[in-house]
């Protein structure tokens, strides 16, 4: 009598057969132990035939430690093979994440969930935390309200953009000193917060299209990039970018600041090399350092064209490293432009007015 135990020691047996029978010099690893060589064309057709491969997905010989199971209209997370390293998931109808999921593959360097229908009541407490080596972890496009709880605190570049996340909680991101890139835009989020405070080597921060009214205060000093654009912001504290010598890439585009909104000197720091004010409701040209070299300023309601906001002394020796200028859709002409403006900005290469 042959059970159903037996046909699938057997079915097991003739796999580990057939990768053995193609092993050779060029042989790749596929699954624990076995070995797939030939041509492309043999281990494109052979992907399938190793152990421990999900057959909602592809394990190919030439990469033994990714899976790929993008695409395929799966509404869960399959099994994950102990010797995998990278798993791409992305673009299906998964709507949860159930707890041990990834135990078996503790190994995980990436994990790529992007465009799903993610939930977060029905991601597990716990379903990445024993994930110690996990870098990249890519939970954008999805539906959830928070971030999951208990992220592995090795994590480098965490995506959570397009969700419906309203409230940063204060552990959310505690201890990931290795973390760099973080990416929050399109969501719901009115307060940051001190939730971000203890990233001390993020570098790019995107929070576009949230519902901030003020620039966040309690944000890592070692930012490079700093991505604020379409919020509700009407002002800027006045030692937020002094506190932040690193900060070099600053996107307030389409918020509400105006001038009042804006102490003197905000914005003249030697670190920027580009800002981005334009679609706001400013009248003024706002001062910033010689060291700038990108500044938008299209679509607000400037009336007056001030060389001191680039230069405080226009001579030989002084004068900006502007470079790109964008004035247009203001309320000043060409006409507007005092002579000295020559002068100053000698190294623009464009200037829209």
């Amino acid at each position: 009598m042959v059970t159903q135990r037996n046909v699938s020691s057997v079915f097991n047996h003739h796999l580990g057969e057939q990768c053995a029978a193609i092993t050779g010099a060029r042989g790749a690893v596929c699954g624990d132990g076995a070995l797939l060589s030939g041509t492309s064309a043999d281990q494109d057709s052979n992907r399938h035939l190793c152990p421990n491969c999900p057959l909602e997905c592809d394990c190919p010989s030439l990469y033994p430690r990714a899976m790929y199971c993008h695409s395929r209209n799966l509404q869960h997370v399959p099994y994950v093979p102990s010797r995998m390293k990278y798993v791409y998931l992305h673009n299906n109808r998964i709507t949860s994440i159930q707890q041990g999921v990834f135990d078996n593959a503790t190994d995980l360097v990436w994990v790529i969930l992007h465009k799903n229908h993610l939930r977060s009541d029905k991601i597990g407490k716990n379903v990445f935390s024993r994930l110690k080596s996990l870098q990249k972890l890519y939970l954008d496009h999805n539906n959830l309200t928070s971030v999951p709880q208990n992220l592995p605190t090795s994590l480098v570049d965490l995506r959570l953009n397009n969700n419906n996340i309203s409230k940063l909680s204060y552990g959310s991101f505690q201890g990931m000193l290795h973390l760099q890139t973080l990416r929050l835009q399109r969501n719901t989020i009115e307060e940051v917060g001190g939730a971000l405070k203890g990233l001390e080597s993020l570098a790019l921060l995107e929070l576009g299209g949230n519902l901030l009214k003020k620039v966040p205060e309690s944000l890592p000093e070692k930012l490079q990039q700093l991505y604020l654009e379409y919020n509700h912001i009407t002002s800027v504290s006045d030692n937020f970018f002094s506190q932040r010598p690193s900060l070099q890439f600053v996107r307030l585009s389409h918020n509400q600041l105006t001038n009042s909104g804006i102490p003197t000197n905000t914005f003249n720091v030697s670190s920027l090399v580009e800002l981005d004010l334009s679609h706001n409701h400013l009248e003024k040209i706002p001062t910033i350092s010689t060291s700038l070299e990108n500044l938008y300023l299209q679509a607000n309601h400037i009336k007056e064209f001030s060389v001191k906001s680039f230069c405080r002394v226009v001579d030989v020796t002084n004068y900006s490293q502007i470079r790109v200028l964008r004035l247009d859709a203001n309320k000043i002409r060409a006409s507007d432009v005092p002579p000295e403006a020559v002068l100053c900005l000698r190294l623009a290469t464009v200037i829209d007015i």
